[in-house]
């Protein structure tokens, strides 16, 4: 498989572990609003390469999730504000335009953990 997009955890805010708890993570890049800020797992900004589909692996720290639904904004808001939520449900239709839905228990984060996409 290709890795189509990298990145690595930078930052973590206080509330993030509340989404992790119900299998959610709000992933974005610098420049996170105040709102949402606190609620963050801050990455590194960086593009992919090609499109995120279905059927192509999340790989954090090794472990890969298979992509099971991809929302219309998913790669616009990753490359352009390092902005996604990824939802480990399994769900085969998206249902909001910027969440990515895999399949899988989600990992602990930490900083320094490593995000990527393969197809």
């Amino acid at each position: 498989m290709a890795q189509i997009y990298t990145t690595t955890v930078k930052g973590i805010g206080p509330e993030a572990a509340s989404f992790a708890d119900q299998g959610m993570y709000v992933l974005f890049g610098d420049g996170a609003p105040a709102s949402l800020a606190d609620f963050c797992f801050t990455i590194d900004m960086n593009q992919s390469t090609d499109d995120i589909k279905p059927g192509d692996r999340l790989v954090i720290d090794g472990v890969a999730f298979p992509v099971t639904a991809v929302g219309n904004l998913v790669r616009k808001n990753l490359d352009g504000l390092g902005h996604i939520t990824v939802n480990f449900d399994g769900a085969e239709q998206a249902q909001l335009e910027g969440t990515l839905h895999v399949q899988g228990q989600p990992p602990a984060l930490t900083i320094g953990s490593t995000i990527s996409i393969e197809n």
